[in-house]
């Protein structure tokens, strides 16, 4: 795993397929969707178990699954014999940090999206479903409204001080700001995005917004 330590760019794969495209239209997600944090304790081609908190959950893993890894690993898993499919066991391991968006059905958790964390979070993680979530492209940003589109429908969601922005560079661009920094920094018209949102009197906010693929 030393050459995954070194990884610079994140790119997002689907196991068992190529590259993830461009998301068709905004898309919110469905109530049952959630969110586990923790530790991974297994992984094999096709699940992951994880250790959240108090909790260890069992995880499918199958084509409709998407791995956010980074393009160092990305280019030595393609670099094998035959080039074959991504599979999760090869870019993630017993004892990493990840956060799993899940949906339940008949019993069983199938990961949405499988990312690398910095930390399992206090108390070795959590499982939650606090916010709604929904994809697509943005049609305009500001530093305090984000409005994203497709299929002929809008979403606009409000920007807080505690909206959370995952993007490429945007943990040492936040530190060099000392710690502040726009959103509009490092989300642009055409990214393809995904927003965790809350709803409440008629008004969504985003409490988080994580840049799926770029429009560079």
């Amino acid at each position: 795993m030393d050459r995954m330590k070194r990884m610079k760019r994140l790119v997002i794969l689907g196991v068992g397929v190529a590259v993830v495209g461009a998301m068709a239209g905004v898309r919110p997600a469905a109530a049952q969707t959630k969110e586990a944090r923790g530790t991974i304790t297994s992984v094999s081609d096709a699940s992951l178990t994880v250790k959240a908190g108090a909790q260890e959950l069992t995880f499918i893993v199958d084509s409709q699954t998407r791995l956010e890894v980074r393009s160092a690993a990305k280019a030595v898993q393609q670099g094998q014999p035959g080039s074959p499919s991504p599979r999760v066991k090869d870019f993630f391991e017993p004892g990493q940090a990840v956060l799993v968006r899940y949906r339940e059905s008949s019993g069983r958790n199938h990961a949405l999206d499988i990312s690398r964390v910095g930390s399992a979070g206090s108390g070795g993680g959590s499982v939650s479903e606090p916010t709604k979530i929904a994809e697509g492209t943005v049609k305009s940003v500001t530093p305090s409204q984000l409005t994203i589109a497709g299929d002929g429908r809008e979403l606009t969601f409000g920007i807080t001080k505690d909206t959370g922005v995952l993007a490429k560079g945007a943990t040492t661009a936040t530190k060099a700001a000392g710690g502040s920094t726009s959103i509009t920094t490092f989300v642009h018209t055409g990214d393809t995005v995904s927003v965790s949102y809350s709803e409440a009197a008629g008004k969504m906010t985003a409490s988080e917004v994580r840049v799926r693929i770029a429009n560079k």
